[in-house]
């Protein structure tokens, strides 16, 4: 497969008076044409500021202090803002997390999706046509009229597949979806995720999946990269992360998923809290919330080892994680696995 987004080495950080975020701090990873990637972590793990870093649109006091993110081998940090202009919203497009902040409350849905055309030379009946045909695309019924509705008159499921319209309204190379089903229930997120998979397959798009669910990682990707203060602890392929997890985060994030165990037995939480990313703890940042940790974790950060040529995993003691547990069988990449939010 071709590679269509590279990001090497990504530094995002907030530089503010008395202190320096390290949002995002060295992370790599490479996305391939037709591919579905997620990065899957906690809240504050550096998943959305990579995907904004990319984009080019993290807020100040943030910034792009180091790496290349290389989108068909060129770099978009070192783009103008013009040059930035024509792939964003273009070959690149984003799916927000709230389509109702996202989207803008005085304006018919119509008037949204046009704004997607701006750079077109269709006329008003063209663009009138092809959103149609979008909100066609993403199931919602009597679109002619509903285009002409606020968000206000939308359900969240409708609200989210109007967001996917007006993002793959420039038949985009790359659609970025940023937790694209929080706050719908369960089975609209089913919905959305069906939605997603097919819209992939007929329009040969990659996508790029942020989440915090592992069951929508186990529906959706093809390989996976698991964020922990802002650095990658593991990437796989979907199968091998849940089949056999090597890094003690991600083992303790599958172990928390309800339904993986009998109805009787308790769940096994992530005891702590995710770091202060501003003073970040000494060694390993997961040390002070892991079952394995001993005094090296304490005192020297690991760095991301390749534990097979398509396995890469950042912990001291691999020897120690081959006896995790994994949940994953060949039928859970077809039918997701069960369970909601990790």
């Amino acid at each position: 497969m071709n590679k269509l987004l590279e990001v090497k080495d990504l530094q995002t950080h907030f530089i503010m008076k008395n202190e320096v975020v390290k949002a995002v701090d060295g992370v790599s990873f490479t996305i391939y044409e037709k591919e579905t990637f997620g990065l899957v972590g906690e809240s504050g793990s550096g998943k959305s500021q990579t995907c904004r870093s990319i984009l080019g649109l993290v807020k100040k006091p943030g910034k792009v202090v180091g790496g290349e993110i290389l989108y068909k081998k060129q770099d978009v940090v070192k783009m103008s803002k013009d040059q930035l202009r024509k792939i964003r919203g273009h070959e690149i497009s984003i799916i927000f997390q709230e389509p109702m902040t996202s989207l803008n409350p005085v304006l018919k849905i119509r008037k949204q999706i046009f704004e997607a055309f701006d750079r077109t030379d269709m006329t008003k009946e063209e663009k009138r046509k092809k959103s149609i045909e979008l909100l066609k695309l993403v199931g919602i019924p009597s679109p002619e009229t509903r285009m002409e509705e606020y968000t206000h008159q939308f359900s969240g499921g409708m609200r989210q597949r109007a967001m996917i319209a007006i993002a793959l309204a420039s038949e985009p190379n790359l659609l970025i979806a940023d937790e694209p089903t929080t706050a719908l229930d369960v089975t609209i997120q089913d919905q959305i995720m069906q939605l997603l998979n097919q819209l992939k397959e007929e329009l040969g798009m990659s996508i790029l999946l942020i989440t915090h669910d592992l069951a929508v990682v186990a529906q959706m990707c093809d390989r996976v990269a698991v964020m922990y203060a802002g650095m990658i602890v593991e990437m796989t392929d979907t199968f091998t992360l849940f089949s056999t997890p090597r890094h003690p985060y991600t083992n303790a994030l599958i172990q928390s998923l309800p339904n993986q165990k009998g109805a009787n037995e308790r769940l096994e939480p992530i005891h702590g809290a995710p770091p202060n990313l501003a003073d970040l703890p000494m060694g390993c940042p997961f040390h002070p919330r892991c079952n394995f940790a001993e005094e090296l974790c304490r005192t020297s950060r690991p760095e991301l080892t390749d534990l097979t040529p398509t396995h890469q995993v950042r912990c001291h003691f691999l020897n120690k994680t081959v006896g995790f547990k994994g949940t994953f069988t060949p039928d859970t990449k077809q039918g997701g696995c069960d369970g909601e939010n990790s």
